[in-house]
């Protein structure tokens, strides 16, 4: 499972639609994503949190590191 990060363009500026996405392989073999839940709308800031509490890695320090300058930026 993984954190889906959409960008929010129509709204209100530097914010994030997530939702919580499962990967698996249909019946003919082939990658599909279903999403589990949608976790709603995000400041930038909590991206990288959010990323962070749902990654595989064994140190989410390392994840929220590695996040946070891909959502620090201006738009």
């Amino acid at each position: 499972m993984y954190v889906r990060v959409i960008p929010n363009n129509k709204g209100k500026k530097n914010t994030f639609f997530c939702d919580l996405v499962e990967s698996y392989r249909n019946e003919n073999g082939d990658p599909r994503q279903r999403v589990v839940v949608k976790l709603g709308q995000f400041d930038a800031k909590y991206v990288p949190y959010l990323k962070a509490a749902f990654a595989k890695d064994s140190d989410p320090a390392e994840v929220f590191s590695r996040e946070v300058g891909k959502y620090s930026g201006s738009r």
